[in-house]
């Protein structure tokens, strides 16, 4: 069965070309121009990712991103201006696994389609096997299931925050670089290497876990170095 993806942006020929390459690759699209019809999709249609424009007329792209986040954990693309930097970090601090700005080649966000959906996939699938469980200082993480559970309560935690989480944990005791970081979770060319996406992923998760960057309990930043949780 060919994965959803929802795509909501006002500039309907940009729409209507991603559309094309998407369909071109088997994806099941879902292609609206203003936020109200995509919030309807959202709420009707089981999805597996979204790619919103941050300009829409009748709601911006935060506002969707962050509905979807008040229940779902698929993967989100945020399409935003060129040169607008704040965009990038609302959208990640918001929820959003990853951004491309325009103009864009239409093969680039296809390949950032494709690598966002196999490591959701891989931390959703495998069920008949045995889980295989990471825990830490009453942090419990399921990584075949995609769970994650800190003091017996559950956390809900886009793909790119359990991916980060789960590096750190299964190598706690060292320092993991942002560039590492980068290369785990992504390992495609295309992505910017921006150490703000990693820095802003980090404090989303400090807040998540009420964790502080002052005095941290798990994610401890050594400067000019990278993360690392103690043993």
């Amino acid at each position: 069965m060919s994965e959803k993806i929802l795509i909501v942006d006002d500039e309907q020929e940009i729409a209507d070309l991603v559309a094309l390459y998407l369909e071109n690759e088997n994806f099941q699209v879902f292609k609206f121009y203003s936020a109200k019809e995509a919030i309807q999709c959202i709420e009707s249609e089981t999805l597996d990712m979204a790619i919103l424009d941050v300009m829409l007329p009748d709601m911006n792209g935060f506002q969707i991103c962050r509905k979807i986040r008040e229940k779902y954990n698929y993967p989100i693309i945020m399409l935003t201006a060129k040169g607008e930097e704040m965009d990038k970090i609302t959208g990640l601090t918001l929820g959003a696994d990853d951004y491309i700005t325009k103009p864009f080649l239409p093969l680039e966000l296809v390949a950032r389609v494709k690598a966002q959906l196999r490591r959701y996939k891989r931390y959703n699938t495998g069920k008949e096997e045995p889980a295989d469980v990471l825990i830490h200082s009453g942090l419990v993480i399921n990584v075949k299931n995609h769970e994650c559970i800190l003091n017996e309560k559950p956390l809900s935690l886009t793909p790119t925050e359990f991916s980060i989480l789960r590096i750190l944990v299964e190598k706690k005791g060292n320092v993991v670089s942002s560039e590492e970081l980068f290369h785990e979770i992504w390992g495609d060319e295309y992505f910017s290497k921006n150490n703000n996406t990693i820095t802003v992923h980090i404090r989303h998760l400090r807040e998540k876990m009420g964790d502080s960057f002052e005095n941290p309990k798990y994610i401890k930043t050594v400067w000019g170095c990278g993360y690392k949780i103690e043993r």
